[in-house]
């Protein structure tokens, strides 16, 4: 069922689950800092255990309560690509569930340019799940008409981009790992 954001926003707060646009497919958002709603997108994914989930944040100053450190290098790429579609993995803190970071005690975070994305994460005011909304193998939907997940309500944000996901770098190694090149091309870490 299409919904608009304060709704999705309180169905978030109430540990359900929403379907909503990013900058480059739909995803399946759940309040991060609920266990149960994060156990519930691994099944509802069909997803192992082991694969972290990719969360969105309103801001670089949400950082402070979920990472244990933010390197140079992840502060020069904050400022260059957020908000944007780069996904940056940092070490988790304590605070957020284990299941959320499939026991690997890292994150991968990004602050969402989809203006959809970005009020709804600000009108729950915490951290949400920015996965793909599909059952784990299947292509991510880029119109709500191919998301394949039934069920659960969506925010209607039109077409997206579609044709290529986030890039994912990890900081937590010296040098830094991209670990899948996507819609920003970084060849070369110049810090």
């Amino acid at each position: 069922m299409n919904i608009k954001l304060e709704k999705a926003a309180e169905i978030i707060l109430r540990g359900g689950l929403v379907v909503y646009p990013t900058e480059t497919f739909y995803a399946l958002g759940a309040n991060a800092l609920n266990k149960k709603a994060v156990e519930e997108i691994f099944k509802v994914k069909k997803r192992p255990l082991s694969k972290p989930i990719p969360i969105i944040i309103a801001d670089k100053s949400w950082l402070k309560d979920i990472v244990i450190e933010v390197p140079e290098v992840a502060i020069h790429l904050i400022k260059k690509y957020w908000p944007g579609p780069l996904t940056i993995v940092f070490r988790a803190s304590n605070k957020l569930p284990s299941n959320l970071t499939g026991g690997t005690g890292k994150i991968g975070i990004r602050v969402c340019s989809h203006p959809l994305a970005q009020r709804l994460v600000s009108l729950v005011n915490v951290p949400i799940t920015a996965t793909s909304a599909n059952i784990s193998g299947e292509p991510p939907p880029n119109s709500i008409e191919s998301i394949s997940l039934n069920g659960i309500d969506i925010i209607d944000g039109g077409p997206v981009l579609g044709r290529v996901p986030s890039t994912i770098i990890d900081v937590t190694s010296t040098p830094p790992v991209i670990l899948r090149q996507g819609a920003i091309k970084i060849t070369y870490l110049k810090i």
